[in-house]
């Protein structure tokens, strides 16, 4: 498996779009700890992330305890939501009083704040902890090295695939999962016939909706033509973009999805999947997490499939997004952050995390042996794929994310004249990279 790799775009309106967060924000910097002001050292570590949820909290319930053990140090933990976070902490890195570490997103969005000089290089941190043994080399290439050095410490990553509720599939009459886009759509059919939502969508936050064009594109284009619309090579009015969307409408079209998929979060989606109402949810791994907490047993409860090859002969890629921690330039606590960034990074850790979060450990000697088998299944996947593609607000700039983000929760809502609206969008984003 290798992962698809790209100079990184860099944006011409992140200073703007910085000026008018600082200048909407001021109550949201008063409110944060500050590691550019006193001695952060005497604090202890700051620490903010984004796993907010009921699995993240569990999850942080033992490595925090555990990471100031491993580390000496004292460490303040400041969860927030994912949408919450996205503003705030370019807010925070902006006024120079970001936490000392915190999660991001490997991608095009490490990539724009690495471009700014606002996060601290870790190569000898990397060097240090012998880093490149235990990691995986391709996500080391992709997701932690930017310009030459280092500067994202992998965490934990996520597969996406179709979650499906095997007794509503069985109850259909479906005993082997669709291996092709035809099959697909022929079980689909037969699940709509029998008064079952075969695709359960909640795309009330837009990301959710990412996943169903990220693999029909790649599924039909491939992934170098992906990678080449992700860095503004190529164009959303390009007729493989055009193919893409009209080979998703037609599923609209034959009412394979729930209703309103806008007034619902990817988690409504989850439970109506394990409720029965639904079949399938096209989504991230993390779901198993949301599955597992509320005691809905893996295999039994709930399965998974790979997204099914379109065109034959098209490179089968997986899609997901790698969470890491990093460290602001200028902290004052640079020693004390490199302290807990060597736990976060450890495999101890990191096994902790994907069992609570049912997400899977970059680090290669974390102990996996006690995942359920979906999670196993997930993995293989991922291991036997030709390639790993960041999913879409991951891997084009986070400006152009937001503009084809909103353009496809429009998509879902309304399919008329879409063709029309991609050239309208590749105006609106053809500006935000740079020549």
């Amino acid at each position: 498996m290798h992962m698809i790799s790209r100079e990184k775009p860099r944006s011409l309106k992140t200073a703007v779009a910085l000026t008018s967060l600082i200048a909407t924000s001021v109550l949201v910097l008063s409110g944060c700890s500050s590691a550019a002001e006193g001695d952060s050292s005497a604090a202890g570590v700051s620490l903010q992330h984004y796993f907010s949820g009921e699995a993240g909290e569990k999850a942080f319930e033992a490595i925090l305890p555990h990471c100031e053990t491993e580390s000496g140090q004292t460490i303040s933990n400041s969860p927030t939501t994912q949408e919450a976070f996205k503003s705030a902490i370019l807010v925070q890195l902006a006024g120079g009083n970001a936490p000392d570490v915190f999660t991001y997103w490997a991608g095009a969005k490490t990539g724009s704040v690495v471009d700014r000089d606002l996060l601290a290089p870790l190569d000898d941190f990397w060097e240090e902890n012998s880093l490149d043994e235990v990691m995986p080399a391709g996500m080391v290439e992709t997701a932690s090295t930017y310009d030459g050095s280092k500067y994202l410490v992998p965490f934990s990553y996520h597969y996406a695939g179709m979650f499906y509720n095997p007794k509503v599939m069985a109850d259909a009459g479906i005993t082997e999962m669709p291996t092709t886009w035809d099959e697909l759509i022929d079980a689909a059919v037969t699940l709509k016939s029998k008064g079952i939502t075969p695709f359960a969508l909640g795309s009330k936050d837009a990301w959710p909706a990412q996943f169903w064009f990220d693999y029909i594109l790649l599924r039909t284009a491939g992934p170098e033509y992906r990678a080449d619309l992700m860095n503004g090579e190529a164009s959303y009015s390009d007729d493989e973009v055009v193919t893409a969307f009209g080979m998703w409408k037609e599923l609209f079209d034959k009412d394979l999805f729930n209703d309103s998929p806008n007034g619902i979060t990817w988690n409504d989606a989850a439970n109506m999947v394990s409720g029965g109402e639904a079949a399938m949810t096209l989504m991230g791994s993390w779901i198993t997490g949301s599955w597992d907490a509320n005691g809905i047993k893996p295999v039994e409860g709930y399965d998974m499939f790979p997204f099914p090859e379109i065109t034959p002969g098209v490179e089968q890629a997986a899609v997901g997004p790698v969470d890491g921690w990093v460290i602001p330039a200028g902290t004052k606590n640079l020693e004390g952050a490199e302290d807990v960034l060597a736990c976060l990074a450890s495999a101890e850790t990191q096994q902790m995390n994907a069992l609570a979060q049912g997400g899977l450990a970059p680090n290669m000697e974390a102990d996996m042996s006690d995942r359920n088998e979906v999670i196993k299944k997930a993995a293989e996947s991922v291991n036997t794929a030709s390639s790993f593609a960041f999913n879409y607000d991951l891997a084009t700039p986070p400006e152009v994310s937001t503009e084809g983000l909103n353009f496809l929760a429009q998509f879902v809502d309304n399919r008329d004249g879409y063709e029309e609206r991609l050239g309208q969008l590749q105006q609106q984003v053809a500006p935000l990279f740079e020549k």
